[in-house]
């Protein structure tokens, strides 16, 4: 499992998580791609804003190994704002090859990519 070095571990001052210390024993979680409604807190949207910022600088549009990235954190945005980079795709890969849709994530989160 690769680790991106100088990637955020989490949100500062919240529990929200980026990344995972160590590979599970049992496999990767698999990525899915979770539904985001109007109505979701506002700490979670803080979190999905802060992931996409952090995913944004560490790698711009360029292609990224899921690596130690947190399952449960990219699936909020994948599907949406982060797509599978290589055919075929395997969800439950820490290899598995990852890129932004800049203008989905541009729509999504203007704040974030118009900078």
């Amino acid at each position: 499992m690769e680790k991106h070095r100088g990637f955020p571990g989490r949100l500062p001052g919240t529990d929200f998580q980026f990344t995972i210390r160590r590979a599970n024993k049992g496999g990767a979680t698999p990525l899915t791609e979770r539904p985001r409604y109007a109505d979701r807190r506002p700490p979670d949207k803080r979190a999905d804003a802060g992931f996409m910022q952090a995913l944004w600088e560490h790698f711009g549009d360029a292609p990224f190994v899921r690596g130690n990235l947190d399952a449960g954190r990219l699936s909020w945005l994948f599907g949406r704002e982060v797509i599978p980079a290589e055919d075929p795709f395997d969800p439950a890969s820490y290899d598995a090859l990852l890129q932004i849709d800049v203008a989905v994530a541009r729509q999504s989160f203007p704040e974030v990519i118009d900078r």
